[in-house]
Parts: structure tokens; sequence; C-alpha cells
């Protein structure tokens, strides 16, 4: 039996963020420059996007480039850059073919002007798409963002716009990246790693965590259903006992 048909269609988990982690190290077990692995995980976005919408999954979003990776070899930031553009122009066709809707979260104004042209054209034209969410972390910092919502708050307490009892995690939660969509169920980490790297920390506080082995190129729709699988599989607290849940 797959992995596949043994998921409860009932229970597939509306958000799921990735971490789209060993690219590099892909390309290096392979003989490859680095760009390649980036360039072969673009196709394994392609799959997961399109293993999410044929299961209901309503929000993917996944971490592509993060503020750390501006201190990366000029070499390879540049060529990821550059990737991003000829990567979006090519992929609009299938996020239309497939209803999905591109959006992006992070210091959008830092990439190179030529990204985000391309980055706004295909939100833009995939804006009325109504299957899965696709959001892209770029220039993305989870403290950084939370330190923006923290300066939004204090400058909206000094106006006298909010008082100190409205400041609570409902008016956090509507000044992150993220205010427009749910905390994310499930946030899996390819390439061995265990750790979440600066990625949607307020976001999931209650996340079940999946690592794999698997680097991210390698990764495919087997690989998907399998950490749906051991989600499913997991019993979701928040912090009550398993008595309360089942009463």
């Amino acid at each position: 039996m797959s992995w596949k048909e043994k998921l409860d269609l009932d229970r597939i988990p509306k958000h799921i963020a990735i971490i789209m982690d060993g690219n590099g190290r892909w390309a290096k077990k392979k003989g490859f420059l680095r760009a390649i692995g980036h360039e072969n995980g673009v196709g394994s976005l392609r799959n997961a996007c399109l293993t999410c919408a044929q299961l209901g999954v309503e929000y993917l979003t996944v971490y592509a480039f993060s503020t750390e990776n501006w201190n990366r070899p000029k070499f390879e930031v540049n060529a990821l850059m550059s990737l991003m553009v000829s990567s979006l122009k090519r992929e609009l066709k299938f996020l239309q073919e497939n209803n999905t809707r591109l959006e992006a979260i992070g210091r959008i104004e830092n990439l190179p002007k030529s990204c985000q042209k391309e980055l706004k054209e295909v939100m833009e034209k995939t804006k009325n798409n109504t299957a899965t969410v696709l959001t892209v972390a770029l220039s993305y910092g989870s403290k950084e963002e939370i330190i923006s919502a923290t300066k939004s708050i204090a400058e909206a307490y000094a106006n006298g716009e909010i008082s100190l009892d409205e400041i609570n995690e409902k008016e956090i939660d509507s000044r992150l990246y993220t205010s427009d969509k749910p905390d994310p169920d499930l946030l899996i980490r390819t390439g061995g790693e265990q750790r979440v790297s600066n990625y949607l920390l307020w976001q999931i506080a209650y996340s079940e965590l999946y690592f794999t082995e698997k680097l991210w190129p390698e990764f495919n729709d087997e690989d998907l259903y399998e950490a749906i699988y051991d989600y499913q599989n997991r019993e979701r607290r928040f912090g009550k006992i398993s008595e309360q849940l089942n009463s």
C-alpha cells in the first residue's frame, strides 16, 4: 500500500510550511555546481504544489530565501535571483492550470528590481485563483518580522490608536506578514537538519514538525504523502490532555 492510499482524506492539513533544504548538498553529491541544485529544487516545488492542490491543502508556504542568505557568496546569490526571474516566467502557466495563487512574504523591497517586477506580475495574474495559495518567503526572517510587528504596535499605542489591554495574540497576528493565513498545521524540513532556522517562529508555536533526510531536489510526492500520514497519526493537544480531547 502506498503512502497516499494510507491517508485519511478528511484530515488533510489546511496549511503546510516547508523549509526546502539541501539543494547545494544535492548538487555537490552529484558533482554539479550549487546553482544546478537550486534549479532542480524548482521541480520539487512544482511537484509539492501540484500534490497539495490535488489533496486539497489550502495553503503551502515555502522558505525560498532568508535574510541570512544574503551573506552567501555573491555569485550564488546572483544565480538564485536570476533563477527566480526565469522560474516565475516559466511557472506561470503551471500556476494558472492548477488554479494556484502566488503570494510572497518578506522584505521583497530588498530583491533586485527585475525580481520584484516579475514577482508582482505573476502575483497579479494569479490573484483570482482559488485552489492552493502558494506563499514564497523571500528575503524573510521571522525575528525581523516580529520586530516589525512590535514596532507597528508600539507606534499605534503611542498614537493612542490602541490601549495596553488591546495588545494580545490577535493584535500581533494581524501585523505579521501572514495575517491573512491560518498558522501552519505541519512544518516539513528536508535535508536532515533539525532546526527551524528563523522561519515562522510565531506561527509554528503549535505546528507539528517533520524532519526528513531527503535533500530537497529528491523530495517527491510520496515523501509528502508520508509526511502527511505521519502528521495524521499524531495527537494535537494544544496544551490539553488526551482525555479532554476524547471527551
